[in-house]
């Protein structure tokens, strides 16, 4: 499976920080945010890594390299401005197969998230070996978080790994999700376009799978979270080894 990590967005909530350093490079007990997340891909044996990048992405490329520092290899989708996160996937298409595969935010911090379980998420037949339609199957499976302060109203509603637009409760989208191509393939590469709205359009369609995960995790939107994250009692704190 590959994976592909989002880094091309500007940070404006982070600013001053971000005028001078792509976000996903802010650091968190010591280590880059999207370090964190090569280290656990790697870990998991998800070594083919895309990641596309906008604002300040030659820091990226220096910082990161091809990868194999980290034991993975990485390939880098450059867009000229922030295409969104589906219009961004889009453009990445080329790089990532016809295999489902992973995707997550470059400015999110889950140090303990096991990628190991995403692997088997979308498979292409049922239990007994019969292939599901194409209009049946998943297009994608999403992991939902509990919900934090900036979005207390949720997202989706789950029922039996099922997500849905409507119900009750509403959980959080962790920006953590798997992904088959031929959800994007409408989106032209360069376009910009939304992810969530793409995602509502397949949940109408009973096309989307997902589960809970209630682990540590914290999208790092402003300075004041890096700061707690940072601070020695912050949440989830462990220092990088």
């Amino acid at each position: 499976m590959k994976a592909m990590i989002l880094a091309a967005g500007r940070g404006e909530r982070m600013r001053p920080l971000t005028d001078t350093c792509p976000k996903p490079l802010l650091k968190v007990r010591g280590r880059p945010l999207i370090v964190w997340h090569i280290l656990n891909l790697v870990k998991a044996g998800i070594t083919d890594i895309v990641i596309n990048h906008a604002h300040l992405g030659h820091m990226i490329e220096e910082e990161l390299g091809d990868g194999s520092k980290y034991g993975a290899t990485i390939a880098y989708s450059r867009e000229e401005k922030a295409l969104e996160t589906a219009g961004g996937i889009a453009n990445a298409l080329h790089l990532l197969g016809e295999a489902p595969f992973l995707v997550l935010s470059g400015d999110i911090y889950c140090p303990y998230f096991d990628f190991e379980q995403v692997k088997d998420v979308l498979p292409d037949n049922d239990a007994i070996g019969i292939p599901h339609a194409p209009d049946k199957r998943d297009v994608c499976w999403l992991y939902l978080t509990p919900n934090p302060f900036h979005n207390l109203k949720g997202d989706f509603a789950l029922n039996m790994f099922a997500l849905s637009n409507e119900g009750e409760p509403k959980w959080n989208f962790s920006n953590i999700g798997v992904y088959r191509p031929e959800m994007f393939k409408g989106i032209t590469p360069g376009e910009s376009a939304k992810l969530g709205l793409l995602m509502r359009e397949f949940c109408d369609k009973g096309q989307v799978g997902g589960e809970l995960y209630e682990g540590p995790w914290v999208n790092v939107g402003t300075v004041a979270q890096l700061e707690e994250l940072n601070a020695p009692r912050g949440p989830a704190a462990k220092a990088a080894p």
